[in-house]
C-alpha cells in the first residue's frame, strides 16, 4: 500500500550480527512501497529499560516490539514497525527501537556506538530512555553522544578553513526527548516546584572546573546542549509495584497500570503525535519511507566500507536515485494528459500546441516537486529532450490520422467523379465544364467538412494534383471549345494550382511560427519553475542558517549566564562563520548565470540549428 502502510508486527531493519551490520531486505521493501512522508522516532538507551515498551504504546498496542522479561537483551540492531501516524493521515509513523546499549554479552562496544549515530541520523524524534534519574551517572552512560562527530559528518569534503564539521549538526539533527523511568524524586529544585524541561535543562548545566574529570563529565552536556536544539523531558513513575505483572508488562490491563504511570505515558504519546516532526535532510528536503530506504542503506554501506557517514553524500546518492524518478514520473505525466486531452485531429495546429503547453506545464511542476539537488539542471535537460521526443510522436499520432481521415472522404466523394472519368462520361462536347463542375463540388463537400485536422490542406492538393493530368486530357479532347478557349481554362487551372500551392506554403510558414512560439513558451515555462524553485531553496537554506545562528548565539548566552566566559568567547568564530554565510546567501545572485546556462541548453535541445532565434533567452531572462 503506497499512501497508507500498516505492519501488522515490527521487522529487523538493520541487523547486528558477528559485529557486523547488515540491512534487512525485507524491512527495506517495506520502506520502499511508501511514497508518504514520514514521522520516524527513534528510541535508545541501556538494555532493559523498558524502552520497547514505550515504542509499543506510540504503536496502540501493547504487543509489538518483543519486551522480554529476563536480563537479556532483546532487541539486536534496529528494528522498525510503519503504523498510520494517528493525527496526520498524509504521514506514516515509523517506530526504530533500538538493542539495549551497553550489553554484556556484545564483543565490541563500538557497535553500540554505530547503533546511536545511525538512530540520529534516520530519525526526526530521538528518545534517550535511562532508568532513575539524571545524574552524573546517567550522563556518563549517554557518552554516545560525545563520539557522533567522529561517526557522522555533515560534508564529505569540509572546509579545512572553516570551523569543524559538527557545527552544522544542529541543521539536520532530530529533536531529543530524555524519558527517565522509575522516577521517585520530587520534581524540585532549590525547594521550587520545576517542570520536566527545567529539570533536563538544569541538569544539562557545566560543571565548573578545570579538573580533567569534570571536563569529561562536561563533554556529553556540551554535545546534547551543541547538537539539539530542541529537547523535552518525560519523567515517569514505575508501571506497577507488582513484579509479577511487571515481568510480563505486555499482557498487563490499563486498568492494573498505575494511573499515574498511565497518565505520563498518554502525555508522552500526545506530543510524540502532536510535535514530532516530518522527518528532513538540510534545506528542508522532506523523506518519504522510498527515500529513508536510500538512506538506511547508504548509511549502513558507508559504516561496513570502514569511512563514516556522510549527510552530504547520502543526499547525492539519494538526488540521483530520486531525481531520475522525478523526470520518469513527470514525463509519464505529460503523456497521460496529452492522451487525455488532445482529440484527434486537432483542427489547427495552434490547437494541439496550447494543450501541449498545458500538460507540458504541469509535468515541469510534477518535476520541479519531486526533484533536488539536480546539479547542472542534467535531470532536466533530460526531461526537455523526453518531451520533445514524446511531443513529436503525438504530433506525428495527429497527422497520421488527420491524413487517414482527410483520404477516406475524399475517396468517399469522389468515388462518383472518377467512376465517371472510367465510364468516358466526361469525352463529349462540354465534358470539361461538367468535369470541373464535379470537382469544384467535391472540394467544396471537403471544405464543409468539420476536425479534418493538420494535414486537410495537403491531402486536398494532393488530390487536386493527382486530377491535373486527368483534366488535361479531358480539356484537350472537348470538341465544343476553341483552340483559345482551351487555352484560357489551362492557364486559369494553373494560376488555381499555384494559388493552392502558395496557400499551403502559407499554413506551413504560419505552423512554423507557431511552433517556434511554443518552443519560446516552453523555453520560458523551464525557466520560470526553474526561478521560482532556486528562490525557494535559497529561502530555505537562509531560514536553515538562521536558525543555526540563533541557535548558536543562545548557547553562547546561557554559557555566559552560567559564568563560562571563556567557552563562550569560543563561540566567536562560529557565529562570524555563519552571519558571513547569512550574508553570502543574501547576496547571492548566481542563480542568474544558472538560469541563463540553462536557457542556453535547453535551447539547443528545443531549437534544431536551422530554427534557433539569436537572443532568445537574453529577452526572456530579462523579462
Amino acid at each position: 500500500m503506497a499512501s497508507r502502510h500498516y505492519m501488522k508486527a515490527p521487522v529487523c531493519l538493520v541487523e547486528n550480527k558477528n559485529e557486523c551490520l547488515s540491512v534487512n531486505q525485507k524491512a527495506i521493501q517495506i520502506l520502499e512501497k511508501i511514497s508518504q512522508p514520514v514521522v520516524v522516532v527513534a528510541i535508545v538507551g541501556l538494555y532493559r529499560t523498558g524502552k520497547s515498551y514505550l515504542m509499543n504504546r506510540l504503536g496502540g498496542q501493547n504487543h509489538g516490539f518483543p519486551l522480554g522479561s529476563t536480563v537479556q537483551s532483546e532487541t539486536k540492531g534496529i528494528w522498525m514497525w510503519c503504523v498510520p501516524h494517528p493525527s496526520r493521515t498524509d504521514h506514516t509513523l515509523i517506530l526504530l527501537d533500538s538493542e539495549g546499549l551497553g550489553d554484556v554479552e556484545k564483543g565490541d562496544p563500538k557497535n553500540d556506538s554505530w547503533i546511536f549515530a545511525l538512530a540520529v541520523l534516520l530519525c526526526s524524534c530521538f528518545v534517550y530512555n535511562s532508568m532513575g534519574t539524571i545524574n552524573h551517572q546517567a550522563l556518563e552512560q549517554l557518552h554516545y553522544v560525545t563520539e557522533l562527530t567522529e561517526l557522522i559528518r555533515s560534508k564529505s569534503s569540509p572546509n579545512p578553513d572553516e570551523e569543524e564539521d559538527s557545527t552544522e549538526f544542529v541543521s539536520f539533527f532530530p529533536d531529543f526527548i530524555w524519558t527517565v523511568r522509575d522516577f521517585t524524586l520530587e520534581l524540585k529544585l532549590n525547594g521550587c516546584m520545576v517542570t520536566e524541561d527545567e529539570y533536563l535543562e538544569n541538569a544539562l548545566k557545566l560543571i565548573p572546573g578545570k579538573n580533567p574529570k569534570i571536563q569529561i563529565s562536561n563533554q556529553p552536556r556540551e554535545c546534547i546542549r551543541h547538537f539539539f536544539p530542541k529537547r523535552k523531558c518525560f519523567v515517569f513513575d514505575r508501571p506497577t509495584h507488582d513484579k509479577e505483572l511487571l515481568a510480563h508488562i505486555e499482557k498487563v490491563s490499563e486498568d492494573q497500570l498505575d494511573p499515574t504511570f498511565l497518565k505520563q505515558t498518554n502525555k508522552f504519546c500526545s506530543f510524540v503525535f502532536n510535535n514530532a516532526r516530518t522527518k528532513t535532510l538540510r534545506e528542508g528536503i522532506m523523506v518519504t519511507g522510498n527515500r529513508l530506504s536510500t538512506l538506511v542503506v547508504t548509511y549502513v554501506d558507508a559504516i561496513n566500507s570502514g569511512s563514516v557517514p556522510c549527510l552530504e553524500n547520502a543526499v547525492a546518492t539519494l538526488a540521483q536515485i530520486e531525481n531520475a524518478a522525478a523526470v520518469q514520473k513527470a514525463a509519464d505525466h505529460y503523456s497521460e494528459q496529452m492522451a487525455q486531452q488532445v482529440k484527434f485531429p486537432t483542427d489547427t495546429l495552434q490547437e494541439f500546441l496550447d494543450v501541449h503547453a498545458a500538460c507540458e506545464k504541469e509535468a515541469i511542476t510534477v518535476f520541479m516537486q519531486q526533484s533536488f539537488k539536480d546539479a547542472n539542471q542534467e535531470f532536466q535537460k533530460n526531461l526537455v529532450e523526453i518531451i520533445k521526443v514524446k511531443k513529436e510522436d503525438f504530433l506525428l499520432q495527429n497527422e497520421q490520422i488527420s491524413v487517414k481521415y482527410c483520404q477516406a472522404k475524399l475517396d468517399e466523394l469522389s468515388k462518383t467523379l472518377m467512376e465517371s472519368v472510367s465510364a468516358g462520361i466526361f469525352s463529349v462536347p462540354g465534358g470539361h465544364k461538367l468535369y470541373r463542375e464535379e470537382k469544384e463540388r467535391i472540394e467544396q463537400n471537403y471544405n464543409e467538412l468539420s476536425r479534418k485536422g493538420l494535414k486537410a490542406t495537403e491531402v486536398l492538393q494532393s488530390f487536386l494534383a493527382s486530377q491535373v493530368t486527368i483534366e488535361k486530357s479531358i480539356l484537350q479532347s472537348d470538341k465544343a471549345l476553341t483552340d483559345r478557349e482551351k487555352a484560357i481554362e489551362e492557364e486559369r487551372a494553373k494560376k488555381k494550382a499555384i494559388e493552392k500551392e502558395q496557400e499551403l506554403l502559407r499554413q506551413k510558414m504560419q505552423e512554423q511560427q507557431q511552433e517556434m512560439e511554443a518552443q519560446k513558451r516552453s523555453l520560458q515555462e523551464h525557466i520560470v519553475q526553474l526561478e521560482e524553485k532556486m528562490k525557494t531553496e535559497r529561502e530555505k537554506l537562509l531560514q536553515e542558517q538562521e536558525m543555526m545562528l540563533e541557535h548558536k548565539l543562545k548557547v553562547q548566552r546561557d554559557l555566559l549566564n552560567e559564568g563560562f566566559k571563556q567557552k563562550s568567547e569560543m563561540l566567536n568564530s562560529e557565529i562570524k562563520m555563519l552571519k558571513d554565510k547569512i550574508n553570502e546567501v543574501e547576496n547571492d545572485n548566481s542563480f542568474l548565470s544558472v538560469l541563463g546556462k540553462i536557457g542556453r541548453e535547453i535551447t539547443s535541445v528545443l531549437f534544431t540549428p536551422a530554427k534557433v532565434l539569436t537572443g532568445i533567452v537574453a529577452p526572456l531572462l530579462k523579462k
